[in-house]
C-alpha cells in the first residue's frame, strides 16, 4: 500500500528507473526519455542502448493512474532483458484495459487512426457476399447488417479469418479463395466470424472471453462442422 501511495508523487521518468532498478539492479541508472505516440491501439515499445532507455507510450495512456504505468514498466523492462512480467503487473495492465472507458476509447482511436485494407468481397473463386446473404438467411433469419467484407492480402495459414469490430469488417485469408477449397470450410469460417457480431466479447474485471458459450452453442448448429474443421486442418496443415 505504501508503494502505491509513494507512486503519485513520482514522474513517469522515475517510475521507470525505479522499476529498471528492480529488474536489472546490478546496471546503473540508464538516461529515461518517454515520449507519448499517436498510435491505433495501446502499443507501447522500449530500448534500451548504451546508457539510455528510449520508451514510447501510446497517447491513450498518457492519462493512466501510476500504478497502471508502473505495470507497464514493469513489463516493457522484463521483456527487454527477455523476463517475465510479473503476473501483479500484467493482471493490473489487463484490468486497466478491459476498462468500459478506456474500451470506448481504443475503440475510437482505432477507428479514426487505423488503418485497414479492404480488398473487396469478390475473389477469385469465392463471392463472399453471397456467401455472406446465403448464411444471413439460414442462420441469422435475413436479420444481420453486412459488415465490409474482403480477402486478405496474403494467404495467411494461422488466421483463416477475423472479425474486426473499430472497422466492421470481416476478413477472410486469401488461402481460401481457391478451387483446391470446399466451400463448406469457407462457409464455416465466414459463419465463425458472423457469430462475433451476434455475440460480443464480454469483459469482466481483466478477464475478456471471446468465444462465450452463446458463442459455442450457436456455432455447434453449423450444419458439417465437423467436415468443414478437418478440411482447415488439412490445409493449414499444408
Amino acid at each position: 500500500m505504501q508503494i502505491q501511495t509513494a507512486l503519485f508523487f513520482e514522474s513517469p521518468e522515475e517510475i521507470f528507473g525505479r522499476v529498471f532498478g528492480e529488474v536489472r539492479p546490478g546496471l546503473s541508472p540508464p538516461e529515461i526519455s518517454i515520449e507519448h505516440r499517436r498510435y491505433a491501439n495501446a502499443n507501447s515499445s522500449i530500448r534500451f542502448e548504451g546508457n539510455r532507455l528510449d520508451v514510447k507510450v501510446a497517447d491513450v495512456l498518457a492519462g493512466a493512474p501510476a500504478p497502471v504505468l508502473e505495470a507497464l514498466a514493469f513489463i516493457l523492462i522484463s521483456k527487454l532483458f527477455r523476463r517475465r512480467p510479473p503476473a501483479r503487473a500484467v493482471q493490473q495492465f489487463r484490468l486497466y484495459l478491459n476498462r468500459k472507458e478506456v474500451r470506448r476509447q481504443l475503440h475510437l482511436v482505432k477507428q479514426v487512426r487505423g488503418r485497414k485494407f479492404l480488398s473487396g468481397p469478390i475473389g477469385v473463386r469465392y463471392n463472399l457476399e453471397e456467401i455472406f446473404e446465403d448464411l444471413n438467411t439460414r442462420f441469422f433469419d435475413g436479420l444481420m447488417g453486412r459488415p465490409l467484407l474482403g480477402w486478405s492480402r496474403r494467404p495467411s495459414r494461422t488466421t483463416l479469418g477475423h472479425y474486426d469490430p473499430s472497422h466492421n469488417a470481416i476478413i477472410l485469408s486469401r488461402l481460401l479463395d481457391d478451387a483446391g477449397v470446399p466451400q463448406l470450410a469457407v462457409e464455416y469460417v465466414l459463419f465463425h466470424e458472423m457469430l462475433h457480431l451476434a455475440h460480443p466479447v464480454e469483459h469482466n474485471g481483466a478477464h475478456r472471453r471471446v468465444h462465450t458459450r452463446p458463442f459455442k452453442e450457436a456455432e455447434r448448429l453449423f450444419p458439417g462442422l465437423r467436415e468443414a474443421k478437418a478440411a482447415l486442418r488439412g490445409l493449414c496443415a499444408g
